[in-house]
């Protein structure tokens, strides 16, 4: 069932980001999910500002609120996380980071697996959950790189194919019976 528009949405259009971000983390249900809908609306200058605010954020519901606002952002904000996952070690950050990566979706998938080479294993962690999180799109993709060149991006593609169980596995078998 569709809310009725009260006018809140255009009274939150006129505000700039940084009160979208504020009425994102400190305001009733329905002026979160409005202020969602416009940041996901402004787009791409939308993403630097909501990853400081999810760094700084203290509580889950307010990282939940952000992760949600940076998903509805779509591809332009899978590099600046990415990019923020590398840097910032804070566990809750990169648990809600890799929840927003999850929701984009198909657009995060190739990004996201070449982000595993890194060396920082609870990093790698966070990425697999966020291609689980995906599911059956990021089968194939993770299937091309079971034969990567690089170490780590072949022992993570085959986790995380493991890790996705019926989703995964039978892909991971069949690559093995093509080899054969």
């Amino acid at each position: 069932m569709m809310e009725k528009d009260t006018g809140a949405d255009s009274s939150l259009a006129e505000m700039n980001i940084h009160q979208l971000i504020d009425a994102l983390i400190n305001s009733s249900v329905n002026t979160r999910h409005q202020a969602v809908r416009v940041l996901g609306a402004i787009g791409k200058p939308a993403v630097e500002p909501l990853i400081q605010e999810l760094e700084g954020a203290q509580d889950n519901d307010n990282r939940w609120y952000i992760a949600v606002a940076l998903s509805g952002l779509g591809a332009a904000a899978v590099e600046p996380l990415l990019s923020a996952m590398k840097d910032h070690k804070d566990t809750e950050f990169r648990r809600y980071a890799a929840a927003a990566l999850g929701n984009i979706g198909i657009p995060a998938i190739e990004q996201i697996i070449d982000a595993m080479a890194s060396d920082d294993s609870q990093m790698r962690g966070f990425l697999s959950s966020a291609l689980c999180r995906i599911g059956k799109p990021a089968v194939g993709p993770l299937t091309c790189r079971l034969k990567d060149a690089d170490d780590i991006i072949r022992s993570c593609a085959t986790l995380t194919l493991w890790q996705m169980g019926e989703t995964g596995l039978p892909a991971m078998v069949d690559k093995v019976k093509e080899e054969e």
